[in-house]
């Protein structure tokens, strides 16, 4: 998970947090243990990703009308775009996840680097607070932002 941290510019203080963000739900279902997957991870970060986005471009579209901000925002938080910064940072080969997931092509499945995406914002919140998780977002993100 060091090699991770470095990737990300952070090092968490609660290493269960990046460790659950990691898991997919075939670890434990595949190695019948009590390690908790990303799942609910996943639901803050993507509540989180949601907001952060949404001011960040409320603040750069200045002018522009509610309907082109949530059109927007769209095309920011959506499936390709956690997919491409999961990839950005290889996310995929720190996962824990079952032996007939990983088989199937899970490291590479973009639903499973979408969700895994969302854990990793949701427990850097909960590591960090607000203003890292902000400048982690904005910063992996800004790409995709300027496209947008």
């Amino acid at each position: 998970m060091n090699k991770f941290e470095e990737l990300i510019g952070y090092k968490f203080n609660n290493a269960i947090y990046l460790e659950r963000a990691l898991t997919h739900s075939s670890y434990n279902k595949e190695k019948n243990t009590k390690h908790q997957d990303n799942e609910r991870l996943e639901f803050l970060g993507d509540a989180f990703l949601d907001a952060i986005i949404s001011a960040e471009i409320f603040t750069k579209m200045r002018g522009v009308t509610e309907g082109k901000l949530t059109k927007t925002r769209a095309l920011i938080v959506c499936e390709s775009s956690l997919v491409r910064v999961a990839n950005k940072y290889d996310l995929g080969n720190y996962m824990y996840m079952g032996h007939g997931e990983e088989s199937t092509g899970g490291r590479h499945k973009d639903s499973i680097l979408a969700d895994a995406m969302e854990a990793i914002i949701g427990a850097l919140y909960l590591d960090a607070g607000y203003e890292v998780t902000k400048n982690f977002v904005v910063n992996s993100f800004k790409d995709i932002i300027r496209e947008a």
